[in-house]
């Protein structure tokens, strides 16, 4: 029997917690694009540490989330539950360190509308990702993908402007 994520669930574990990105995965509209959102107080709240703490703390949101989201949607019952948004939080994150936005809410917007563009259209191989890996690792993997393939397009995009 599937469960449908609700504030009990959410409170219930705190894998969970995370996992439903503190309770943004609970929205009924667009929960992987407010998921995506709360990455960026996220970074602001952690742009201050030194680059290598930022890329320390993306590799634990990585290797945590597998965890977390394979907890998750084992209790949801849920091969890639919608309501699961820390794959987006994370990924969008470290894009954030990557680039390194210093505030540049333009860089922040041009970041989350390619980042949400691929991880929606998922395009070879990330579709190839999202259909045949399973558990944690499948629901955080193409989503970082997702984020490769955005990231190389905004550099593209930066160079071409230059």
């Amino acid at each position: 029997m599937i469960i449908l994520p609700n504030l009990k669930f959410l409170f219930k574990s705190p894998s969970y917690f995370i996992a439903l990105g503190f309770g943004a995965g609970l929205s009924k509209r667009a929960p992987g694009t407010l998921g995506t959102l709360v990455a960026i107080p996220l970074y602001l709240l952690l742009s201050s540490f030194t680059i290598l703490v930022q890329i320390f703390i993306a590799i634990l949101f990585f290797i945590g989330g597998i965890l977390v989201c394979d907890q998750t949607a084992l209790a949801l019952k849920i091969k890639d539950p919608g309501a699961i948004v820390w794959d987006e939080i994370g990924a969008f994150f470290l894009m954030l360190v990557i680039v390194q936005t210093h505030f540049n809410a333009i860089q922040i917007i041009e970041l989350f509308l390619l980042f949400r563009l691929f991880d929606i259209w998922k395009p070879f191989p990330i579709n190839y990702l999202d259909k045949h890996i399973d558990g944690g690792l499948g629901i955080m993997l193409d989503d970082y993908v997702a984020a490769l393939f955005a990231l190389f397009f905004y550099g593209l995009f930066q160079w071409l402007m230059l």
